[in-house]
């Protein structure tokens, strides 16, 4: 059985300790630079131990396996560092860093380690996209063209003046954010080797109250609202295929959507939420549709999955735990999450120019 620890005591923490403990693991302790707060988590999920401090803990748990990482995106990557040098295996959450030069130290750490580093990319782990990437591998798809990547949120600015707007610590707006529905699209079409990217981001309404989220995240007068509120772009990858996307927090839309479809020389796809009016409500809609050609005539063919409410958040933990027991294949690997960052890289550098950037 493996024993895994969790560092940051935040919401996320529940959805990592229950697909861990799915998968077969223990979670023997939770560590926050908030003492208190990783008490209170531990006490709330049965974890026996808590710390204050992720050296102390690392270091006194002798007979730990691993680690998952959730803590503000300027963290991931020294924590990740850290744990790996002690010899810890890393789940970590999204995005893997706050840009690609990070992300290429924590590779060469991983492999100079041989330590196991993943990320929680989620939406891989969607029954949705697990069905899809099926007709994916067995040649129903034929070659992935060309996709579109979405995720647009109307009011959806996760609080003002926090860590999420300040540039420094998120290391972005709503493109690092939401970056799953252009990692799931490039998932599709079997990660490319990016070209070029081509982008734009926009700024209207990152002040506007009226744009905040649900989440209850609070606001901080004194902070840095320094992030974009959407962002639209182009990539193109060295292999002809080509990916577009659409990215926002606070953008003039009908309702909050994520989703990927994807047309192939064979048939296309598509893996869409709509979410619904208070998020998870009745009104949100899941879809999962297969394109394509059966007896000369064009059929829609939807694909029946049971409803994951956490959308892939406890399978994609329990997957990092079967990984570590050799029960399954890594749902993604650090020169994915690399190529992702360069691409990210590329959109922000293009946004900023005004031209396209070279990969």
């Amino acid at each position: 059985m493996k024993k895994l620890a969790i560092i940051g005591a935040g919401g996320m923490a529940g959805y990592h300790i229950a697909g861990f403990r799915q998968a077969g693991a223990e979670v023997i302790a939770i560590a926050d630079v908030n003492a208190a707060a990783a008490a209170a988590t531990a006490t709330k999920h049965g974890i026996e131990k808590s710390f204050g401090d992720v050296a102390e803990m690392l270091s006194s748990l002798t007979d730990l396996d691993g680690v998952s990482i959730i803590v503000p995106n300027k963290f991931h990557a020294p924590l990740a560092i850290q744990a790996m040098r002690a010899g810890k295996h890393v789940f970590c959450e999204k995005p893997p860093a706050i840009n690609a030069a990070e992300m290429a130290e924590l590779k060469a750490v991983a492999e100079e380690t041989g330590c196991t580093l993943m990320f929680n990319f989620n939406n891989r782990a969607r029954p949705e996209s697990y069905a899809m990437r099926g007709y994916v591998n067995d040649g129903s798809i034929g070659t992935i063209n060309s996709c579109q990547a979405k995720w647009v949120r109307r009011a959806g600015i996760p609080g003002f003046g926090g860590w999420f707007t300040n540039k420094a610590l998120s290391g972005g707006g709503p493109l690092i954010d939401l970056l799953h529905m252009i990692d799931l699209g490039m998932h599709f079409m079997g990660y490319p080797e990016p070209a070029h990217v081509l982008a734009r981001t926009y700024s209207d309404h990152i002040d506007n109250k009226a744009f905040k989220g649900p989440w209850g995240i609070p606001d901080n007068a004194k902070g840095v609202m320094d992030v974009e509120a959407a962002a639209h772009g182009f990539i193109t990858f060295k292999t002809g295929q080509s990916l577009a996307f659409q990215i926002s927090w606070a953008e003039m839309n009908e309702r909050e959507e994520c989703s990927a479809i994807f047309q192939g020389s064979k048939g296309g796809g598509m893996v869409r939420r709509l979410f619904g009016i208070d998020g998870l409500d009745e009104t949100a809609e899941d879809t999962c549709k297969l394109f394509t050609v059966e007896n000369g005539l064009h059929v829609n063919r939807d694909i029946k999955v049971s409803l994951d409410e956490t959308m892939g958040r406890e399978r994609s933990a329990a997957n990092f735990v079967k990984t570590l027991e050799g029960e399954e294949t890594p749902l993604n690997t650090p020169a994915e999450a690399l190529k992702l960052m360069q691409v990210i890289d590329a959109a922000y550098a293009s946004a900023a120019s005004g031209a396209p950037v070279a990969l």
